[in-house]
């Protein structure tokens, strides 16, 4: 029976050894890992042109739909017309549907221009949905480095489920101050903004 135990040991004393070289190893791994540099989108500034107020007219922005590729926390970057990659070290501090549906949220707010504008699920009582389709959203590195973002809209009536009105929107900024993240970022910032602001002024001006 001595000779039993003694013999279970080295088995014991083994698998202790090994667990305790894989969470050694564990750790270090994750010492070792870059932290990635976290962005969000600024709210939208929107231009002085105004039409006229809408009143008790509310609106729901719907989630935008987005491509696999823009549907997540990722930075694209567009190196040729089929080809993509990430912005290495960086991510976007949500999905980016989630992003652009808050900034747009807060551009027709900003506007004063409604009696309510909601997301899907806050008890509205709609009038008329935004729904948009992010087409674009990267860096194009093909040629001088340019930040694009294109944004589909469709202004539909909740009433009649009529389409009101369509339109693509599209806009360019030049990535300068040097190539790291944040000039990227701002960048797509720029040019989302401008985005932003166009929709919410077509709008008011199509309902």
């Amino acid at each position: 029976m001595k000779r039993c135990v003694t013999g279970k040991r080295p088995l014991v004393n083994s698998r202790t050894t090994i667990a305790a070289l894989l969470m050694a190893l564990s750790v270090s791994a994750c010492a070792g890992a870059k932290k990635l540099d976290t962005f969000d989108l600024s709210s939208p500034s929107l231009s002085d042109s105004a039409s006229r107020k809408h009143g008790s007219r509310q609106i729901l922005i719907a989630a935008p739909s987005a491509l696999k590729a823009l549907d997540g926390e990722n930075v694209v970057v567009r190196s040729g017309p089929n080809a993509i990659s990430f912005l290495k070290g960086a991510q976007w501090s949500d999905r980016l549907p989630n992003i652009v549906q808050t900034r747009l949220v807060q551009a027709f707010e900003s506007s004063g221009r409604f009696g309510g504008v909601g997301r899907p699920g806050e008890g509205l009582a709609i009038d008329y949905q935004v729904i948009s389709n992010i087409r674009t959203f990267d860096i194009d590195a093909s040629g001088k480095e340019t930040a694009v973002v294109e944004i589909a809209i469709k202004i539909l009536n909740d009433k009649n489920g009529t389409v009101r009105a369509t339109r693509v929107f599209r806009s360019t900024s030049p990535v300068s101050g040097g190539q790291g993240n944040a000039a990227y970022i701002k960048a797509l910032d720029s040019a989302f903004d401008s985005a932003a602001s166009d929709i919410v002024t077509w709008t008011l001006s199509v309902i």
